[in-house]
């Protein structure tokens, strides 16, 4: 009994670190992902679809807003033309999971018939 115990906690331990041989304080450094946009809303009252399907839609992909349209002042180079949204996820892959998810692709449209925008995905610093 002892024994299968142990084999249960060791089985956790590796989905914990990924199964990979590294230790499972180096799997805790892995770089966050971000998405940043600039969005120039265009058309308000369809955006407001938009913003209500894909909030949710970013924390269950673990993400979580860190700037969502406040002030933005340009310092050097051009202004900004609209406004700044920051998401983070838990790593690069988990933002680029987001972008590129069916679910996400079927209500970008909404984003792009009511707005002008750039977005970028970003890979952070290891914390």
């Amino acid at each position: 009994m002892r024994r299968s115990v142990q084999a249960v906690v060791a089985g956790l331990m590796c989905v914990l670190a990924a199964c990979t041989s590294a230790p499972l304080a180096d799997v805790a450094r892995v770089p966050k992902g971000y998405v940043i946009a600039e969005i120039n809303v265009t058309d308000p009252e369809p955006y407001k679809g938009y913003v209500a399907a894909v909030t949710p839609m970013v924390a269950a992909f673990g993400g979580r807003y860190l700037a969502r349209g406040g002030a933005a002042e340009g310092r050097e180079g051009a202004s900004p033309e609209g406004r700044i949204v920051v998401l983070e996820f838990p790593s690069l892959e988990a933002a680029r999971a987001f972008f590129d998810s069916p679910e996400y692709a079927a209500i970008a449209r909404l984003r792009h018939d009511n707005a002008v925008s750039r977005l970028m995905i970003v890979e952070g610093t290891a914390p």
